[in-house]
């Protein structure tokens, strides 16, 4: 028995042992790249691969109970054969919900798909601002300008991350490079929090400057301008939320209909008992599929979330005003009211102008309801038309291309993405002649305001949000004679002289930063300002944040091939985003490592491109820092694959556990055969005892 046990407890170990370098192995033969992609980007690499095909909602979505009728699946007649009454009829019968009500007063104009399609490929063969459909906004990149010539530099701060989004989609699941256009720098170096410390007092934000050298042209300055938005130190006010959800057949996939009922669901979690939630749906017409609902009822919310499935057409237009209407007849005096879009921004039916749109939002912010914008997929996502409609919205702008990014915007920064605590914030720097001759905003491109702008209350804006980090970075022309300057953009004056200096330019001043901001319930701005000194610091010296927002600016030239680029690389925004990266509580850090190596390798196919090495690697991401969502709330992928150490630890409790277990059943039996000889024994003990002469 004991050889037997000690046999079986050898194949157990044996085994385990095989599982474990098995498990290496497989890992081993894995490109960095690809070993890393068992962390992050699990889940994605199956939205990726959906994009490929069409699938219907029944095979993505498990069906009502039995008994049920299918629930908000949108298939409505030609626009041009429905009365208003009819499509009321269709969107009850199709929605489900016996309070669904359509806004619908008139039928609009059916939709030429084939001038659509002709309209698509116009756009295909254009400036290269469109792939597969996707449609993004001509970005002309700032240039150098002269101090002499304009000393002021007015621009509206934004909080948007979509970018950064659209960006890491390009690399990660589609392996190449996003279309120029695709990147817009400021949103990829706002995309990552910075350690500026809190304001102090009841103001709303700090600011933070500093100078060092550009590493991309160590000749000029790079100046960095962050502003940290005061945290909520206590409970979020009560809020009006309208969940304005896309439920066309562009959203039946499951990057996008999908990921948007994951992400609900994640923000449904976190809502307080007095919040009221509404939903509105949109596709061939638009309908109320929730009315408000308190955020007690939450089993209410999920089931009509869960509920959603897609088909039809997108008429966006009539979605907003209904989603508008709701919110305002739900209206939260001092609360947050808010309506969240949810969508691709295939917008094909009724009001599809961008103009119309964005003047409808532009309305209901003055009025105190803002929109935040959330896209989702690729193939037919209008980039453009979204930015647009949230920056005039008041309102923010995120992709959503993982179950992690749903869990980083309405999750971790749930209270940036509701809660405004300053809005219409305006920067306007100027620079000292004596010390800079030319300066270039890195970024910004579409939030470039005129220097009048800058005192005129009425023009709008962005948005900071609770505990929101806003980063702006300035290349400066030093003007020590050292390096040409930039050529005047304009010729001489016949009947003026230039400006003659006053005698502030003396002085060791870089530049004076002014900035305006309106608190939420205010229509005045406040005026702060901050004047910086010409004392800049080498870039090794700089802080950890500044080198790495520096680096993520250098990324995003190397990426929209700039033609101000300098000396960057691939392999420079390598090194200093990896020693310069500190803590990375939630591995987004981490992650950006991995996307500039996935760009140099189908930049630098020679290159010796040495993938993340572990010393590259930023702090120690937290649990849910790279892994997909383990919550109840994940749908559709199998999770992480195990790791190596995890396997080890597996097959060394399994040794254990087969070795108590063996060690239990050899004891067991060794006194059992002891109990059968004793009693073997006792007969013959006895008899031998009574023929004794003794007995």
């Amino acid at each position: 028995m004991l050889r037997a046990y000690l046999a079986g407890s050898a194949v157990v170990l044996l085994t385990a042992t095989l599982v474990g370098c098995g498990s290496s192995a497989d890992v081993g033969q894995q490109s960095p790249d690809a070993s890393y992609r068992q962390t992050r980007p699990a889940a994605t690499q199956s939205y990726a691969d959906a994009e490929t095909k069409e699938e219907s909602s029944t095979d993505l979505y498990a069906g009502p109970a039995a008994g049920e009728r299918s629930a908000i699946a949108v298939q409505p007649t030609p626009a041009a054969q429905r009365t208003p009454t009819a499509a009321r009829s269709e969107i009850e019968s199709n929605f489900n919900v016996a309070e669904a009500r359509s806004n619908v007063e008139k039928s609009a104009p059916a939709s030429d798909s084939a001038s659509t399609v002709q309209l698509m490929e116009q756009h295909r063969v254009g400036e290269g601002r469109v792939l597969d459909g996707d449609r993004y906004g001509l970005i002309i990149e700032n240039g150098f300008i002269a101090v002499e010539e304009a000393p002021l530099s007015t621009f509206s701060i934004d909080v948007d991350t979509a970018s950064y989004a659209k960006t890491r989609m390009y690399l990660q699941q589609r392996n190449m490079l996003p279309p120029p256009d695709a990147v817009r720098i400021e949103e990829l170096v706002n995309y990552f929090d910075y350690e500026y410390s809190p304001p102090a007092g009841d103001d709303p934000f700090a600011v933070h400057l500093e100078v060092a050298r550009a590493p991309w042209k160590p000749e000029h300055l790079l100046a960095r301008v962050g502003i940290k938005g005061r945290e909520m130190n206590q409970r979020r006010p009560t809020s009006n939320l309208v969940f304005l959800i896309d439920v066309s057949g562009s959203m039946n996939r499951p990057n996008k209909l999908g990921l948007v009922k994951a992400g609900l669901k994640l923000l449904t979690s976190q809502l307080n008992d007095d919040d009221r939630v509404s939903i509105v749906v949109y596709a061939g017409a638009a309908g109320l599929v929730l009315p408000p609902t308190h955020g007690d009822n939450r089993h209410i919310i999920l089931n009509a979330v869960e509920r959603l499935a897609a088909g039809g057409s997108t008429n966006g237009g009539q979605g907003i005003q209904l989603a508008y209407q709701v919110a305002r007849q739900n209206f939260i005096k001092g609360g947050v009211n808010r309506v969240l879009l949810c969508t691709d921004g295939d917008f094909n039916v009724g009001t599809t102008s961008t103009g119309a749109l964005v003047r409808l939002a532009e309305g209901h912010a003055r009025e105190g309801v803002f929109l935040s914008v959330l896209g989702f997929g690729m193939g037919n996502h209008n980039d453009a038309m979204l930015e647009e409609l949230s920056n005039k919205a008041n309102g923010n702008y995120a992709f959503i291309d993982s179950q992690q990014e749903a869990r980083k915007v309405l999750l971790d920064q749930l209270d940036s993405t509701l809660v405004t605590i300053a809005k219409d914030v305006k920067i306007q720097i100027e620079f000292n002649p004596v010390h800079v001759a030319a300066y270039r905003l890195i970024g910004y491109e579409n939030r470039r305001l005129e220097d009048r702008d800058f005192n005129d209350d009425k023009k709008d804006a962005g948005e900071i949000g609770a505990g929101h980090t806003v980063t702006a970075l300035y290349e400066l022309v030093l003007a020590n004679g050292e390096e040409e300057t930039v050529d005047p953009q304009v010729d001489p004056l016949k009947y003026q002289t230039r400006r003659r200096l006053a005698e502030a330019a003396d002085s060791d001043d870089l530049l004076n930063l002014k900035l305006r901001f309106k608190r939420p319930s205010n229509d005045r701005s406040e005026l702060v300002v901050f004047p910086v000194k010409n004392a800049p610091l080498e870039f090794g010296k700089a802080t950890k944040d500044f080198q790495f927002a520096a680096a993520v600016a250098e990324f995003g030239m190397l990426l929209r091939r700039s033609q101000y680029r300098g000396d960057a690389s691939y392999a420079e925004v390598l090194e200093i985003a990896g020693s310069s990266c500190g803590r990375d509580g939630h591995g987004y850090r981490t992650e950006f490592l991995q996307i500039v190596n996935t760009a140099r390798q189908l930049v630098e196919p020679d290159a010796a491109a040495s993938l993340i090495s572990p010393e590259l690697f930023c702090g120690t991401p937290s649990v849910n820092a790279l892994t997909p969502l383990s919550s109840p709330f994940s749908f559709g992928n199998s999770g992480p694959s195990l790791s190596v150490g995890l396997m080890l630890a597996l097959a060394v409790a399994l040794w254990l556990i087969m070795a108590v277990i063996g060690f239990i059943v050899v004891v067991s039996a060794t006194l059992v055969r002891h109990q059968r000889h004793a009693w073997q024994v006792e007969p013959t003990r006895k008899a031998k005892m009574a023929h004794s002469p003794f007995a």
